[in-house]
């Protein structure tokens, strides 16, 4: 079997970022109806949330992160995860 390309684990994560996006977009009309947040306030907003579930070891590209980490301890490697993600979930609402 050929290995996959580098490009192949990138895209990934962009699929699935895309894939919240196209989820939250029709979530998201009755507040853009109100008037409340701006179109480009909500986009920016669900830009960030859907590719912030992509650094957390819950997420699928997480889990195989953890299921295929080598050279480091696995738990140890986990719990850097899970910092990281905590730490893009408290950073990126206030990035967007």
């Amino acid at each position: 079997m050929e290995p996959r390309p580098l490009v192949h684990r990138p895209l990934r994560a962009f699929a699935s970022t895309v894939g919240i996006l196209g989820a939250l977009v029709p979530l998201a009309v009755p507040f853009l109806a109100q008037g409340t947040l701006g179109p480009i306030a909500m986009t920016a907003a669900l830009s960030v949330s859907s590719a912030i579930v992509d650094v957390s070891p819950f997420s699928t590209t997480g889990a195989l992160l953890v299921a295929n980490v080598r050279g480091m301890d696995r738990d140890v490697f986990y719990r850097r995860l899970l910092t990281y993600g905590a730490v893009i979930v408290v950073a990126g609402p206030l990035a967007a």
